[in-house]
């Protein structure tokens, strides 16, 4: 009986809907959460191939 019961409330709490992200400000109170920032990758180039190249060769495109 027991095993059925915390099958059944883990089944429930994996079949739960996901909440948006909560955030919270500074007094506690649920706020919209700001937008994320762009993660834009600095540094990495490709070449006319596809491979990887330093940024500044000729023909080098950021990736």
């Amino acid at each position: 009986m027991f095993r059925i019961a915390m099958a059944l409330a883990a089944t429930a709490m994996i079949a739960s809907p996901v909440v948006a992200a909560p955030c919270k400000d500074a007094k506690g109170k649920f706020i919209k959460c700001p937008p994320k920032a762009s993660t834009k990758v600095t540094g990495k180039c490709r070449n006319s191939k596809g491979q990887f190249a330093k940024c500044g060769t000729p023909g080098a495109k950021p990736a």
